[in-house]
């Protein structure tokens, strides 16, 4: 079958390219912005992929085209296919109907934390021989892929709240009916199709409602937002997890995060030594070993399995270093994951001796996401960078608003454009700077730009 996406280059729907292209199908789509890591997947996959306006996949039509949430209607390739009377589908149903229909699905949802704690249970699976497949909003270091159908029962899914297509207006994760359902937390987010918290918490508890009664739904001990989408109904057992509270709980041997101890019900089950950081990541781990466990994993090798967790692109990810700078990319977009991507940083430069100590914490970011460019978030930011030592960002004048830069603690500088970013970065950087680059886009490629500039 030749199947043709539209809006190929998101991390989902390439995701959902390379399955198919597993599958046996003949895989093609078209997008208007394609950039590493999706293109380089693409392409090594032998999917071609042509400009979001170009028509022709249509002259030899065909038997189904799999349409992206980002297209809407009005967009030409949406009314051609409309209008050629094609067979349409989303990517969500196409998901469920052709990969997740007779698989055990284990479904990560959440605010924060998706795509790492997906690409934890993936790999825990694969360590200890169950050789999953999965969909991840992301690339695991442990794959390099973002997607494999795996030849085993199970299969891990990025369970997305964001709605499904312009004609399927529900939540993505309605459609995979999980038998392992974890929910990270949850706030209020995607502000372009949510007019509040409560009208999330209804997606969430839809999502419940499609768990099996012999399934398991793993969340937080301390989750007010989680606790009021269960008391509206639940059908499956829980299991909770925390710091200090919980089924699952975990003891802090490094103050970074990056050694602690695992206790199921009080009893010790391991230690997990590894190269990530930040309490966010302990508690992403307690979900990911929680949920493997409900797989068949024992609990003391998804412990191990663990400390052999290289982490996801673009989740603190180093670009390099160069003139005593050292430079991250981070795909953080939201208030609070600012926080916790800066908190586990400015641990980790306290645990790393003197020569850091000196050196500043300089975030950059991008208010990139459909939420932060309508200025949802704008008087919570200041907050959110409390731990940077100084602020640059890039404002879009046509997002008509305004940083609120009295309000910071710290220096903080806005830039119009890239060019003008990368500029007065350029300047002002010094030796012994830790340089978080945030953004849920390519930044105009600033990550690499500014590490060659130091070059």
């Amino acid at each position: 079958m030749h199947i043709h996406i539209l809006g190929i280059a998101g991390t989902f729907m390439g995701g959902i390219a390379q399955l198919a292209k597993a599958k046996g199908h003949q895989v093609s789509g078209s997008d208007k912005a394609i950039y590493p890591p999706m293109s380089t997947q693409l392409e090594q996959a032998g999917i071609a992929v042509m400009a979001d306006d170009d028509l022709r996949f249509l002259q030899n039509p065909p038997e189904q085209v799999v349409i992206g949430n980002a297209m809407r209607r009005g967009h030409v390739a949406v009314e051609a296919t409309l209008n050629a009377q094609q067979v349409y589908t989303s990517g969500p149903q196409w998901l469920a109907e052709n990969v997740l229909h007779d698989r055990w699905v284990i479904a990560v949802a959440g605010t924060h934390g998706k795509t790492t704690t997906s690409a934890m249970v993936a790999w825990v699976l694969d360590y200890t021989g169950l050789n999953p497949g999965f969909l991840i909003g992301g690339v695991p270091e442990n794959f390099g892929v973002s997607a494999r159908l795996g030849d085993t029962p199970f299969f891990v899914v990025e369970a997305d709240e964001y709605d499904t297509a312009f004609f399927d207006k529900r939540s993505k994760f309605v459609h995979y009916h999980p038998r392992t359902l974890v929910m990270n937390n949850l706030e209020f987010d995607h502000a372009d199709i949510f007019p509040d918290l409560a009208a999330i918490q209804t997606q969430f508890h839809h999502l419940v409602r499609t768990v099996p009664g012999n399934g398991l739904i793993i969340y937080p001990a301390q989750e007010q937002a989680l606790d009021e989408v269960l008391e509206r109904g639940c059908w499956t057992p829980t299991q909770t997890l925390g710091l200090e509270q919980g089924d699952w709980q975990a003891g802090l041997l490094i103050e970074d995060g990056s050694a602690f101890s695992v206790l199921y019900q009080g009893k010790l089950i391991g230690q997990v030594h590894w190269g990530m950081t930040g309490l966010h990541n302990v508690q992403n781990a307690l979900s990911a070993i929680a949920a493997s466990v409900h797989a068949g994993v024992p609990p003391f090798e998804a412990v191990n399995a663990l400390s052999k967790f290289k982490g996801v692109r673009r989740r603190m990810t180093k670009v390099g270093e160069a003139k005593g700078i050292t430079i991250y990319d981070d795909f953080a977009h939201h208030p609070t994951a600012i926080v916790l991507t800066l908190q586990g940083l400015k641990k980790q430069m306290a645990q790393t001796g003197s020569k850091n100590k000196s050196g500043r914490l300089i975030a950059v970011f991008e208010p990139r996401s459909n939420t932060m460019r309508l200025g949802v978030h704008k008087n919570t930011l200041p907050q959110a960078f409390v731990d940077a030592d100084a602020v640059y960002a890039f404002i879009d004048p046509a997002w008509n608003w305004q940083l609120p830069t009295e309000a910071f603690s710290q220096k903080v500088t806005v830039e119009n454009s890239y060019e003008a970013l990368l500029n007065t970065l350029a300047n002002e950087l010094q030796a012994g700077d830790q340089v978080v680059i945030m953004s849920n886009g390519s930044f105009g490629g600033l990550h690499q730009t500014l590490l060659d500039s130091f070059l």
